[in-house]
């Protein structure tokens, strides 16, 4: 991996949430590459119920300030950093008062889902691409974790295809069983619609749950992998029969041979 340039999104990270299946993977899959000599950067939401003073996240001005456009609200969005210290490596948090501030990631003291979490998808997703934009960082890799970072292919595909820096850059989407129940908002697809995004190419999202969301995800990807082994069985039919490159489930001991050879072999062009 060396010099290569990976772009990491996810939904969760540890340390700053707990430990499961997606953070998890969002933390070794960094580290691996980092280790091997690759160039990386990491994004993921600012969540509410990440301790910014134990973590020491601080603004970065210079990336924050501009307005991202969600379903006709401007959106402020606001760029803050912090370090995982045992590994030297940065972390950049997407954050909007309006979407990020409330002290829960995905659900309410109840459990409940938070009814705008599409839009927060959507924010996620154009905060990351405005952001590298910014940074002006071209990705050889962008690697993306978890659901609430999983419309991030669709949008470099459509709305950022003709965005020269993301030209050579290769998605890959990890696939995990871990998701949500019910759906998302119905109206998603024509909140993505408004951004230009032809409502034919995302038919699936007319019932935006967890499946249907990661298929689309599948869909605008180069490669996947499968990154658990209770997939939901839809789900792992559906990627079965992409004309792609699938990497099946390999255990935690085992990943980082499977994934650099992936990387190399069969996402590098």
């Amino acid at each position: 991996m060396n010099g290569k340039k990976i772009l990491f999104v996810s939904s969760e990270l540890v340390p700053y949430l707990p430990e499961n299946e997606v953070s998890l993977m969002s933390y070794e899959t960094p580290r691996m590459v980092n280790s091997n000599g690759g160039q990386i950067r990491i994004f993921m939401p600012r969540f509410g119920n990440i301790n910014e003073r134990r973590h020491q996240l601080h603004e970065v001005i210079r990336l924050s300030g501009m307005n991202l456009v969600i379903n006709d609200m401007d959106m402020p969005l606001i760029i803050k950093v912090a370090s995982i210290p045992r590994e030297r490596i940065q972390v950049y948090f997407i954050d909007n008062d309006e979407y990020f501030k409330r002290k829960a990631t995905f659900t309410d003291e109840d459990g409940k889902a938070f009814p705008d979490n599409d839009e927060r998808a959507i924010f996620f997703a154009k905060g990351v691409v405005e952001t590298v934009k910014k940074l002006n960082w071209s990705p050889d890799i962008i690697h993306v974790h978890g659901w609430m970072a999983s419309l991030l292919p669709l949008y470099l595909k459509k709305l950022y295809s003709d965005e020269p820096l993301f030209a050579e850059s290769q998605i890959v989407m990890s696939v995990y069983g871990q998701g949500f129940d019910g759906t998302l908002d119905k109206d998603l697809i024509k909140k993505i619609a408004f951004d230009g995004v032809p409502e034919e190419s995302i038919e699936a999202l007319a019932d935006p749950n967890y499946n249907n969301l990661l298929k689309v995800a599948v869909d605008y990807a180069d490669a996947v992998i499968l990154a658990a082994e209770d997939i939901p069985a839809d789900l792992e039919d559906y990627i079965s029969k992409l004309e792609k490159p699938v990497l099946p489930f390999v255990p935690l001991q085992e990943f980082e041979e499977a994934y650099m050879n992936f990387y190399n072999t069969k996402v590098l062009k």
